[in-house]
């Protein structure tokens, strides 16, 4: 596998990079609370073609390649965008996959309708805390057995820390369609744990840069406070895991783009690792903003409260690292005694 960018991938960087900055500034972030969604910004997002790039030129979509899209989810990280890109890029992916002559694709496909995924099963027919529930007009998720999509106004959700656009969605509502079982959903969840893992290298890098520049500029004791050893170390640290992040999130898309046997292991580590790097590097930020950095006036804060939400909308980090230390070495108790 390759660690660095092609020169489309960098392309598509730069293009995305530019949008965001542009139209996802720290205003635009700021006035989305609490609702964690502007409707503004999706529909700027749609016309770049965005929503449905990583669907196959057959089915409708842009024909871009998986990576492509873990590039576009970084950058939408990095400036903490309100809009559930990545919830729904996986969840188009899987109604082309599964169902491509469902009704719904074509408008999923041009951002005309907001879809989602739903990560976790439904409980008697109920998706609970389902990220983008509070915006989205599509919801997939798997009820039992059965795969199913359906089609509603999204309601409003509860508070969060995060201030992410969570709700319960009824997988069992009138006009639902059964469109797969549980191989496709399973796929779904290790893409969206992969690009999410992009997503939170994006916002990790950004808050270590808000943390650099603020120690630049601070002065104490007639220096800058980063000039202080303890405070480059704390921040030199944050970086090298953030670059580790970086890393394995691009080894988690690699193997699902090339549909490796070990794939789905692959992106639960690099999403628990991406998640696990950019609270720590988000925190560390905070920390040398003194006070200050728990004010609503600093911007840290958004980063701070962001990447701990997108690491619980999954759900404990602390099951997901059971779940994976299970797969990869089987149930406690059924391994070789000392």
């Amino acid at each position: 596998m390759r660690l660095e960018l092609t020169e489309d991938e960098e392309t598509v960087r730069e293009v995305f990079a530019g949008f965001f900055a542009q139209e996802s500034s720290i205003e635009v972030v700021r006035a989305s609370e609490p609702v964690g969604f502007d409707l503004g910004l999706w529909t700027k997002l749609a016309q770049t073609g965005a929503p449905g790039m990583a669907v196959s030129e057959a089915a409708g979509g842009g024909g871009a390649t998986l990576a492509d899209l873990a590039v576009v989810a970084t950058e939408a990280g990095r400036r903490l965008a309100p809009v559930p890109l990545v919830e729904h890029a996986v969840a188009t992916r899987l109604v082309a996959a599964a169902a491509p002559a469902d009704s719904s694709l074509g408008s999923l496909i041009a951002g005309d309708q907001v879809g989602i995924l739903a990560l976790a099963p439904a409980v008697d027919g109920v998706a609970r805390l389902v990220p983008g529930g509070s915006a989205a007009n599509v919801v997939v998720g798997l009820d039992g057995d059965d795969l199913v999509i359906v089609a509603g106004e999204p309601p409003a959700g509860p508070a969060n820390t995060g201030h992410a656009a969570l709700a319960d969605r009824d997988l069992r509502a009138e006009g639902r369609r059964v469109i797969g079982g549980a191989s496709h959903y399973a796929r779904a969840r290790a893409e969206w744990q992969a690009l999410t893992a992009s997503a939170l290298v994006g916002l990790g890098h950004q808050a270590l840069d808000i943390g650099v520049e603020y120690v630049m500029q601070r002065q104490q004791f007639d220096v800058p406070v980063g000039s202080f050893q303890a405070v480059q170390h704390g921040l030199a640290t944050a970086s090298v895991d953030m670059e580790g992040a970086e890393y394995l999130a691009h080894k988690a898309v690699w193997a699902l783009a090339s549909g490796h046997a070990d794939a789905d292991n692959m992106a639960s580590m690099a999403f628990l690792f991406a998640a696990e790097s950019a609270q720590a590097a988000a925190a560390a930020s905070l920390q040398y903003h003194g006070g200050y950095g728990y004010s609503d006036e600093y911007d840290i804060q958004l980063y701070f409260r962001r990447a701990k939400s997108m690491t619980l909308v999954h759900g404990d980090p602390g099951l997901e690292i059971r779940s994976l230390a299970d797969r990869l070495l089987g149930p406690v108790g059924t391994g070789a005694s000392a």
